[in-house]
């Protein structure tokens, strides 16, 4: 008895995003890059917050919550990155990526600079912010105990981004069927995507990045932990690390007033200009 296979992934059809303008002003452009079943809501505090100034663009990327999990049947999820980089009018200035967006943002950058290219030249970029990353220098740390560590790691994780933006009302054990289905969309791929990315950040070309980065981290982050972050930091050529207190895994959501303050102070640090006046649509 025959049956049809399914037909090879498409990796153009499954990497495919949207980008908006969450908040115009007269500053320097950003793009934000949400985080493995997010969306650009978990932008959404950040947004109502000073920030440096900064023009927000916002990604809705094929990882996100509720989307179909055929983004991760193909090896090249880092494309739906380069293809947000490349919608952003006039370049992305500062990109912000959060959690697993940063691994797929740094081997994209890192992939194109060992080829001899220039990305930052190409998708006009000033600057790296990233939050909450996963990062490990030594393969010989993924210990066998890590994988079952992780699995539940991630479902924490859910239920956290659900605790931050829903607020303490929210009864928890809806809180965990909730997070629990969240985990059950992700499904076995996209979960499988996330973990293959981490398990290859000790190969990262961490070295080529030179762009003015900031690390930003929780420090009460038990997925994403703090020493990762510190290790990322140090293997940049030009980054300095901030954690933010009384936050976990999302500090731009649980400590957005911290969190924006962080992004000034890297601005200033970096040199971008102040913003300008601008129109606001009516």
């Amino acid at each position: 008895m025959s049956h049809d296979r399914p037909q090879p992934p498409d990796p153009a059809g499954d990497s495919a995003c949207t980008v908006h303008r969450k908040r115009p002003t007269g500053g320097t452009r950003a793009l934000l890059l949400h985080g493995l079943a997010n969306s650009s809501s978990v932008w959404d505090a950040l947004a109502a917050r000073e920030a440096g100034g900064l023009d927000l663009w916002a990604a809705e990327l094929p990882w996100g919550g509720g989307r179909s999990p055929a983004w991760a049947y193909g090896p090249h999820a880092s494309r739906a990155v380069a293809d947000a980089l490349g919608q952003v009018p006039g370049g992305a200035g500062i990109v912000v990526a959060h959690s697993f967006s940063t691994v797929l943002l740094l081997e994209l950058l890192g992939e194109e600079l060992a080829r001899g290219g220039d990305p930052f030249a190409r998708h006009g970029i000033e600057g790296l912010v990233l939050v909450s990353p996963f990062y490990r220098r030594d393969p010989e740390s993924f210990e066998y105990g890590v994988v079952g560590g992780m699995l539940e790691n991630f479902r924490r994780t859910m239920d956290e981004g659900i605790r931050v933006v829903a607020g303490p009302r929210l009864d928890p054990s809806l809180r965990r069927d909730m997070a629990q289905r969240v985990c059950e969309q992700v499904g076995p791929y996209g979960y499988l995507s996330f973990f293959r990315s981490y398990l290859h950040t000790p190969w990262l070309r961490t070295d080529l990045i030179t762009v003015p980065s900031l690390v930003v981290g929780g420090e009460e982050d038990f997925t994403a932990v703090p020493a990762e972050s510190r290790a990322l930091a140090a293997d940049l050529p030009d980054a300095r690390c901030r954690f933010i207190p009384g936050a976990g895994h999302f500090p731009m959501v649980e400590q957005a007033d911290a969190f924006s303050a962080a992004l000034g102070e890297f601005l200033d640090a970096i040199g971008c200009p102040a913003p300008a006046a601008v129109d606001q649509p009516a």
